[in-house]
């Protein structure tokens, strides 16, 4: 295997599994988690166009909206306005530290559950909201629910998963987020017209925190969550299931054991570990891709797209219809990536996608300037509104099969035991944190860059494209305990580690 221009041998390390009825459904269930966060990053963005719901609870971007003058950019820079879609990833960011300690004592499964019990009473608030003080504390229970399942989900993902297809399983997090994206938005569409509306879209937020809870209590705790608590005769159950009926597993299941032992004797507080010199990569990790992730704009575009589609020349409904459209292509790129991940590798999706994105910003930016002028003061015409969505759909079809499935799963991969749900905890917690300062900073970015905004995300998508060419390693078909080999093997990250 190719990592960094040198080959790996990682048979040595690899455990005998197929792809069972039960792995496969263990992981769908498990995966579905992602519908919470993809079901609220649509609702925010939809609803906040909603006129009934500005009027009640911001009456001053309808004050603004209705200006003669107002610049096509600033209508909604409002940062109350922002401060209700940007609450829940500060939220989110301080669940998901608590998570690594929470997903280490009670176990990926029942970490899943907290947090869909903590979202669906958040959605139930936020559907009955009477006033901004309701709306963002609904908010905040949200964020806590998704900052759990967001930190257990990939991790469990990864472990229940065969080497061999560990991308392909881990992909379905990213796959469900689409879904809950599209459905969202389809949501929106609908629920427009009435005056109540935005309390059904809000509201109905329920209706996947029941899916998802309701499937994680059907569903075992991966064997080595499970190894890590003691419960060996538990571990052996959920390992065989996985693995297969006529698969000998023990070989597995010790080298788990083994692991684990090892970890305990130590008796290392994780979090003091990780920032040990071997680790360095791995941190190095956690920090740059959920980073970068978010500097590719996706987020921030799916929030906002509704708005941003009025902005740039759509009505209200071709909005909210075009949101749509991008949810889709970014929910069928997904499945795209879940095909090649393991054939292809993530290196070759990082460059590819990012390049992908990178020719989709600088279009946008292109078209905008040359329509609505360096100021921003005059209308696009419709048929270029038409040829921005078309290029914020290549934008995000590049996401969608890169950086969007990979962030969830490269850091969900590379961690040892010792570390790994501390590594996953930094990774989902500086995704919230950069998520809340450029949810919060977003419009009035959109008001004083103007076409420059999307310069300003190509030229973060060059950064991060560089990085993963230079220092992301190949991590295709390594078994989680073998995962050493890839560091080992870089020609800049062996410097600083060392043999298991």
């Amino acid at each position: 295997m190719a990592v960094g221009g040198f080959t790996i041998d990682d048979s040595s390390g690899a455990f005998s599994g197929q792809v069972t009825a039960s792995v496969v459904i263990t992981c769908i269930v498990a995966a579905s988690g992602g519908l919470i966060f993809g079901y609220d990053i649509g609702i925010s963005g939809g609803v906040t166009t909603m006129q009934p719901f500005l009027k009640k609870f911001f009456p001053e971007v309808m004050r603004k909206a209705a200006a003669a003058k107002t610049n096509v950019y600033c209508v909604y820079d409002s940062h109350v306005l922002t401060a209700f879609t940007s609450s829940l990833y500060i939220a989110g960011l301080a669940a998901s530290l608590v998570a690594s300690r929470l997903t280490r004592s009670v176990g990926r499964r029942n970490t899943m559950i907290i947090g869909g019990l903590t979202f669906l009473v958040g959605a139930a608030l936020n559907g009955g909201a009477e006033n901004v003080a309701m709306l963002i504390l609904g908010r905040i229970l949200l964020g806590f629910g998704v900052g759990f399942t967001n930190q257990a989900t990939p991790i469990y993902l990864a472990e229940m998963a065969p080497p061999k297809w560990r991308g392909a399983f881990n992909t379905s997090f990213q796959f469900f987020i689409g879904i809950g994206v599209v459905v969202a938005n389809c949501l929106n569409y609908g629920t427009a017209r009435l005056s109540w509306g935005w309390r059904l879209s809000l509201g109905l937020a329920i209706v996947p925190s029941v899916v998802m809870t309701m499937g994680a209590f059907l569903i075992s705790d991966t064997p080595s969550s499970l190894v890590e608590r003691g419960k060996m005769a538990q571990a052996r159950d959920s390992l065989q299931k996985a693995r297969g009926k006529d698969i000998d597993i023990e070989p597995e299941l010790a080298e788990l054991i083994k692991i684990s032992e090892a970890v305990k004797a130590v008796n290392d507080e994780p979090f003091v570990t990780i920032f040990e010199r071997q680790y360095r990569p791995h941190l190095v990790m956690a920090f740059a891709i959920p980073f970068f992730q978010q500097l590719t704009g996706i987020n921030i575009i799916a929030f906002y797209a509704p708005i941003l589609f009025q902005a740039v020349g759509f009505g209200s409904d071709s909005a909210l219809i075009a949101s749509i459209i991008l949810g889709l292509v970014n929910l069928g790129s997904t499945l795209v990536s879940t095909y090649i991940v393991d054939r292809y590798g993530r290196r070759f999706l990082f460059i590819e996608g990012g390049t992908q994105m990178i020719i989709g910003q600088v279009a946008v930016a292109c078209v905008l300037v040359a329509t609505t002028g360096v100021s921003g003061t005059k209308d696009i015409p419709k048929g270029y509104a038409v040829l921005v969505l078309v290029l914020m759909c290549i934008y995000a079809a590049g996401f969608g099969w890169s950086w969007g499935p990979l962030n969830w799963l490269i850091p969900s991969e590379i961690f040892p035991m010792k570390i790994r749900t501390t590594g996953q905890s930094i990774s989902v917690a500086v995704n919230f944190a950069t998520t809340f300062v450029l949810a919060q900073t977003f419009l009035s970015l959109l008001c004083h860059f103007k076409f420059a905004t999307f310069l300003f995300y190509a030229g973060w998508l060059i950064a991060m494209t560089l990085f993963a060419i230079l220092f992301v390693p190949e991590t295709k078909g390594i078994p989680l305990e073998s995962m050493y080999l890839v560091w080992q093997k870089h020609w800049f990250w062996r410097r600083f580690v060392s043999l298991p």
